[in-house]
């Protein structure tokens, strides 16, 4: 992202979870929470989906807070098959509402972080504590266990040629829910060459 992110860390469950925040330009008119891939196969805050999420943010004028798991880029604790990461993301959450009260807050995820992000907001929900926007991202729906639903305000975008987790999965999740999903064509796991377009698709979805 860009040379003035702001990097410090904040109390979760398992210890220190480093973080990364961008500022918009203006008064911000809430704060993106973002959770990136698997920690198991290289998946850092520094994952370049997960900073095209948070640039769109910036564009939509929110803060952008990106952060590692336990046990990734100077986080504490160790992996926990993803339970665990779901608590990572609630601290962040909580530390990032007490910090800035009256912000709504936005939660998005890619791939693992998709599936997070949706469980965050589900345990959110359940709490009477709605996330404001939910954007899922290749959300490993095919290897993890996804809520049942998620709120109208939500974003999916998943590739077509995705031979990581398979487009019917997501569609299989989803139709359920009559939830939308925006497929781009042509478009693998990774977004390779087409981030432009995935950052232009959750702005134009939020009017940005």
């Amino acid at each position: 992202m860009k040379q003035d992110t702001q990097r410090s860390s904040i109390a979760g469950p398992a210890g220190a979870l480093a973080c990364a925040t961008d500022l918009p330009a203006g008064t911000p008119r809430g704060t993106a929470v973002l959770c990136h891939p698997h920690p198991q196969f290289g998946g850092t805050l520094d994952n370049k989906v997960v900073q095209t999420l948070a640039r769109a943010f910036l564009h939509l004028g929110y803060r952008a807070v990106r952060f590692n798991f336990r046990g990734v880029g100077g986080s504490a604790g160790a992996w926990d098959e993803g339970q665990g990461e779901i608590d990572d993301a609630l601290a962040v959450i909580a530390a990032e509402r007490t910090a800035h009260p009256g912000l709504p807050i936005a939660l998005g995820g890619f791939s693992f972080g998709g599936y997070v992000a949706a469980n965050a907001a589900d345990r959110l929900q359940a709490a009477g504590t709605p996330v404001q926007r939910l954007v899922l991202v290749g959300p490993a729906t095919s290897r993890f266990a996804m809520p049942a639903s998620v709120a109208s305000d939500t974003i999916v975008v998943h590739g077509e040629a995705d031979d990581v987790v398979p487009l019917a999965s997501t569609l299989d999740w989803a139709r359920p829910q009559v939830l939308p999903v925006i497929v781009l064509p042509g478009v693998g796991h990774f977004f390779h060459g087409q981030l432009p377009l995935l950052k232009a698709q959750v702005v134009q979805a939020w009017g940005g």
